[in-house]
């Protein structure tokens, strides 16, 4: 399925060791921020599909909310990556 035009999200990495719990734990701590609601963890839960980690969709979040989302995050040693990205971005 395509993005749409305009969406804006965050991809969370987390270190290779990190545990399902520790990850769903993570995601429902930083859960209260407004504008951000983190996409359900890919399922099978196996290790290739939780070592994408957990998207955030971000499309109505201002740059404060992201900041916030940021800031929960770092609070946490699993967290490995923290990517802003957006529908004009190609990947790779």
């Amino acid at each position: 399925m395509a993005q749409d035009l305009g969406q804006q999200w965050v991809d969370v990495t987390f270190k290779s060791t990190t545990s399902l719990p520790t990850m769903e734990h993570i995601r429902l701590a930083c859960s209260h921020i407004p504008n951000v609601t983190a996409d359900p963890l890919p399922k099978p839960h196996t290790v290739i599909n939780l070592m994408s980690g957990v998207r955030y969709d971000t499309t109505q979040a201002s740059d404060a909310n992201i900041a916030q989302l940021q800031q929960c995050l770092q609070k946490f040693p699993a967290v490995q990556g923290f990517t802003p990205r957006d529908s004009t971005d190609t990947g790779g």
